[in-house]
């Protein structure tokens, strides 16, 4: 079961703000009287401060504490920055397992937390462009693949080549892949560079692996044409032969995106050798 973390932040504003209000609206000016009228002696003329008459409850203090800082956190991550985690090397070698990244989450345009509607146009998906988006089929799962087609563009995938619009997208051999860690399993697969329309970047090929290790979805043969329809987007992963995407189970929705990945932050394998963390690999920009 997944943790619905945008929902949590929502209503842990809501209700943290929604005590703070209350009490600085019905109750904190009684407590403001009650302490002025009291009677003392010279000797406690601070009788008002919070150890004396004005004392604020527990549950108020921590609501106030408190809702700047979820506050602040639901912003960033709704509208700014989210981070990610990779948990599975579909996207190798341009991320790996135990990558964590940040997303851009204005990139396609701004969206309301929770109910995912969009309230603002920013900018709009481009080919090339590695993206986080809800899984159509579950879409209380993340994925991340990258966009390789976009509305209007006719694709075609045969022979471990990408075709868009009739043309192939080049790819330059760069030698046999070396995996380290978890990614160990894809050493010697075909390391390519694939240029997208003036975008390159790299891939991995299995050239013994068949096109499709899944049934292509409804509407898709093997090494058929087909093109992307409005408000839609065909995604694949970066390790072609060992990636569930497009080919298996369709387009992607428009408002199920999510944010453009655009740097890695950490990346934890504890399946490399020696300390897991991969220093390499911090702050890269994710291309």
């Amino acid at each position: 079961m997944n943790f619905d973390f945008p929902t949590f932040l929502v209503l842990a504003c809501l209700l943290t703000g929604g005590i703070w209000l209350m009490d600085a609206v019905l109750f904190a000016p009684r407590r403001r009287r009650a302490s002025a009228s009291s009677t003392v002696d010279s000797t406690h003329a601070e009788a008002d401060t919070p150890e004396r008459g004005y004392k604020e409850p527990v549950i108020v203090e921590y609501a106030r504490s408190f809702f700047p800082v979820i506050l602040i956190v639901l912003l960033l991550r709704s509208f700014l920055v989210e981070p990610f985690r990779i948990p599975s090397g579909s996207m190798m070698p341009t991320l790996l397992v135990g990558d964590f990244i940040l997303v851009n989450k204005f990139a396609y345009g701004l969206r309301w937390p929770v109910l995912n509607r969009k309230f603002a146009e920013v900018g709009a998906p481009e080919r090339g462009d590695v993206a986080v988006f809800r899984f159509p089929q579950d879409p209380s799962t993340d994925y991340i693949k990258r966009i390789v087609g976009v509305p209007g563009d006719e694709l075609r995938y045969r022979d471990k080549t990408l075709y868009v619009n009739g043309e192939p997208a080049a790819q330059t051999p760069a030698g046999a892949y070396l995996g380290v860690g978890a990614g160990a399993s894809m050493t010697d697969t075909d390391l390519r560079l694939e240029d997208l329309t003036g975008r390159e970047y790299q891939i991995l090929v299995d050239p013994r692996a068949p096109d499709y290790k899944c049934t292509p979805f409804s509407g898709l043969a093997i090494g058929a044409q087909i093109k992307v329809p409005e408000g839609s987007y065909f995604v694949m992963g970066d390790n072609r032969d060992n990636s569930n995407d497009s080919r298996c189970w369709g387009f992607v929705p428009e408002e199920n995106l999510v944010g453009k990945a655009v740097a890695i932050w950490m990346s934890w394998d504890t399946e490399l050798d020696g300390f897991p963390v991969d220093w390499g690999r911090l702050g890269n920009l994710i291309k």
